[in-house]
């Protein structure tokens, strides 16, 4: 089972969301929070899987209680849940350590899919944010390029293939198979290369990655 906490200040919006997980065998809505301060504590408290935040809540917001998530409940995975698609939010909820963020407006099997990719160790954006972050990354392409190979030149040779297959989507699980190793090994690797490239999650090493010409 996945244990997921949901965050959302509007009742109506958490149980619709808690139908659309309940839909699926293998998620269990185990705490449901009406703002981030309340979402901390209870992230504390029950040590969920993943934390499905809205941006906008009153008091602490989402963005605000995913950056203590990620001091407080490391092993909590954050995905921002938002009807806002703004790329200053996009920016914001990928710098505070989230690995997933969705819109509110998308298909409902875009959320249970994501909350499975993110539970799995992977990255998840729906498709409208993916968009939005590859036209960033457009400009100023050549730049930020010549930055990210600097940046992976202090990788290992497996250290830039695992980080080449993370780039490409793949969960520990899949990188292990692919490289025929066992997942804690993916999981020692993983932590290294994020060390190692300063990033705070999955979702900036694998745009690193791309920068760096690792991914076509």
């Amino acid at each position: 089972m996945i244990r997921i906490l949901l965050a959302d200040d509007e009742a109506m919006i958490r149980a619709g969301i808690r139908a659309i997980l309940q839909s699926d065998p293998e998620l269990d809505v185990v705490a449901e929070a009406g703002d981030g301060r309340q979402a901390v504590d209870l992230a504390i408290s029950h040590h969920p899987d993943v934390a499905l935040l809205d941006i906008r809540m009153p008091g602490l917001d989402g963005l605000a209680a995913a950056a203590e998530l990620r001091r407080a409940a490391p092993g909590t995975a954050v995905v921002m849940l938002t009807t806002f698609g703004e790329d200053d939010y996009i920016a914001k909820a990928l710098d505070v350590g989230a690995s997933g963020f969705l819109l509110k407006s998308g298909d409902p099997r875009e959320l249970i899919a994501g909350i499975h990719a993110v539970a799995d160790g992977a990255a998840y954006l729906s498709p409208k944010v993916a968009q939005r972050v590859i036209t960033q990354l457009a400009g100023g392409r050549m730049a930020r390029g010549t930055a990210a190979r600097d940046r992976i030149a202090a990788l290992t040779e497996r250290e830039r293939e695992v980080l080449a297959l993370l780039g490409a989507g793949m969960s520990n699980a899949e990188i292990a198979r692919r490289l025929h190793i066992v997942e804690g090994t993916v999981k020692a690797y993983v932590s290294a290369i994020l060390t190692r490239l300063d990033a705070r999650n999955r979702v900036q090493a694998a745009i690193i990655a791309h920068e760096a010409g690792l991914i076509a």
